[in-house]
């Protein structure tokens, strides 16, 4: 659970948020002068009735009553037209700033390592996107102008009583040590509930999200019970936090409420007994009691509004944790460009995730330029994160990588994935058409040179021969198309990003065998003339490779050719033996 948003974190929040709003100051100071216009506005309404009972109804000039009235019928209009700019303006300016925040936000998920996503659940960035988000549009839309105007009227509000008579307004004062007390309470005791609600809505959307992305394994387990009670557990608890803030402010907002009763009639009472003294005049007390609604009204809707305020500021403290996330694969000062040609070194490489024990260990590989290098071993045995170290993906504890005679943490991250390109075993598309997918290799790529790299590829006829041709929406995941089609589109975004290096991950490992063969004669085309580097899961992709490098229990046991390596009948020629008596024994 997180902890209590404290004063010191408070304190950060807004300096945060004075930061992040320093654009917008212009706009922020003219909607402050509106809303101070406002106030003024609404504060002397109470102070024209005074006139008017006092100097009307007397024994004075009897059309002071009227101009009163005219005179807060005006008021009150340009009190509300001022209302209005002043909404426009704050929203104008809060949805702005949202854009903006949801922009940057986004911008520096996509900027953090894999180490990140593989530590953080994917719920819990939905909801910082979302429900966190939500929190703070009902802040800008309804709450912030309320909360400023509110804590305007009730400073503005005791100045005033007190300017009217200081002996009423001492009185007033009896019933505020008792709601500071109980807005104390209420303040520490909604700040931690919100923050638990926060946390519990992270859960449960990370719960939601697994059980949706992971459906046909439940389904093919008969496990839909055993999911739904985890997800009813992790609903329950967001239940049950919810429940705590109804708690809370069932106990705080009645008290407020009472308080204002009890000072209204405080007030009356004394009011009346001051009239018949001579200390005050009878408009004075109807402008007290006024006054008072100007006084404890606002106590109360800032009350209702401290539960809003509370959720935006755990969910900015939330964000402001999000953006203070840096991302382990950084660009170092003076970055220079990977060349376009070289070989691949990876010299005593020693890794490990996070704290973790290292996973590799002391891995030196060469691999010469137009080499094919094919990585097998069993399975956890480091093959796919030594793929990752030579992608930079993630980055090595000891030793480095090279190409090209550059280590991969000097160059800039723009020219290493233009050099060095990954493909994945499950080709990943985004909602939108086939062109919209291969581009994604090359943003800048014209339809020309994309249907250069589909028939440098060979695959014309078969991207024609989709129902709209390269304009074939692919939906979400690009489920309309077969993972033979995917994987295709796949390949050929890597052909349109021309790099040096290919990374492989058995890309052929999940087809049936007719789709296989046109992919694999694919791959072949993609990977002519360049150096590859493929994580070979089935050991007859390794056969076709120049040479192979076996990797067990984290170190390179082996490297040579596949000839070499059945003749030093070690680690590769046991596996070579062991896949040949698969086939055998499933016949």
């Amino acid at each position: 659970m997180d902890e209590t948003l404290t004063r010191a974190d408070a304190t950060k929040v807004l300096r945060r948020l004075r930061e992040l709003l320093r654009p917008y100051r212009g706009q922020i100071a003219l909607a402050t002068l509106l809303l101070v216009s406002q106030t003024a506005c609404l504060l002397a309404g109470p102070a024209l009735v005074r006139y008017g009972i006092d100097s009307g109804l007397g024994p004075g000039d009897g059309g002071a009553l009227n101009t009163a009235a005219i005179v807060y019928l005006v008021i009150a209009f340009v009190g509300a037209y001022l209302g209005r700019l002043v909404i426009l303006m704050v929203a104008r300016v809060g949805e702005t700033f949202l854009r903006d925040l949801r922009e940057r936000v986004f911008r520096h998920l996509l900027s953090l390592g894999l180490d990140f996503f593989e530590r953080e659940k994917t719920g819990r960035l939905v909801a910082r996107m979302t429900s966190d988000i939500e929190a703070l549009q009902e802040l800008v839309s309804v709450g912030l102008v309320m909360f400023v105007q509110n804590a305007l009227i009730f400073v503005g509000a005791i100045v005033v009583i007190f300017l009217l008579s200081w002996q009423l307004a001492l009185f007033v004062l009896v019933v505020v040590p008792p709601v500071v007390i109980a807005s104390r309470w209420f303040r520490r005791e909604s700040n931690r509930a919100y923050l638990e609600v926060r946390d519990r809505i992270g859960q449960n959307l990370a719960t939601l999200q697994e059980g949706l992305a992971g459906v046909r394994v439940v389904q093919a387990f008969g496990r839909e019970p055993a999911v739904t009670r985890r997800f009813r557990g992790t609903n329950e608890a967001q239940y049950d936090a919810h429940l705590e803030t109804v708690r809370i402010s069932a106990r705080y907002f009645p008290f407020v409420e009472f308080s204002g009763v009890f000072g209204t009639a405080l007030i009356i009472g004394i009011g009346g007994w001051f009239v018949n003294r001579d200390i005050v005049t009878v408009g004075t007390v109807a402008a007290f009691v006024l006054y008072l609604n100007n006084l404890f009204e606002p106590v109360q809707q800032l009350s209702q509004l401290y539960n809003l305020v509370q959720q935006s500021g755990a969910a900015l403290q939330k964000l402001f944790e999000l953006l203070d996330t840096r991302s382990s694969i950084t660009e170092r000062p003076g970055a220079v460009d990977l060349p376009d040609e070289g070989p691949l070194q990876v010299e005593h490489v020693t890794f490990g995730y996070g704290d973790g024990e290292p996973v590799l260990h002391d891995v030196t590989l060469p691999v010469a330029p137009g080499e094919r290098l094919a990585l097998v071993g069993p399975t956890g045995a480091g093959k796919s994160t030594l793929a990752k170290l030579i992608a930079r993906f993630y980055d090595p504890r000891e030793g480095r990588v090279r190409f090209g005679g550059v280590d991969l943490r000097d160059a800039t991250l723009r020219s290493l994935r233009r050099r060095i390109v990954v493909v994945p075993q499950e080709g990943f598309l985004f909602a939108g058409t086939v062109r919209d997918n291969i581009r994604f290799g090359w943003a800048e790529a014209t339809d020309a040179e994309i249907d250069d790299a589909i028939s440098a590829l060979g695959l014309t006829e078969r991207f024609d021969a989709l129902i709209d041709g390269l304009d074939t929406e692919v939906r979400e995941r690009g489920s309309r198309l077969s993972a033979g089609e995917r994987q295709l589109v796949s390949l050929t975004r890597a052909a349109l990003a021309d790099p040096t290096l290919l990374v492989l991950d058995e890309a052929t490992s999940n087809l049936d065998p007719g789709t296989e063969r046109t992919v694999e004669q694919a791959l072949e085309r993609l990977m002519e003339g360049r150096t590859v580097v493929v994580i070979a899961h089935r050991l007859s992709t390794a056969e076709r490779a120049d040479r192979i490098a076996v990797v067990d229990e984290g170190r390179l046991a082996e490297l040579g050719t596949h000839e070499e390596l059945l003749g030093r009948e070690g680690c590769y020629a046991s596996l070579y033996a062991a896949w040949m008596a698969a086939p055998a024994a499933t016949g």
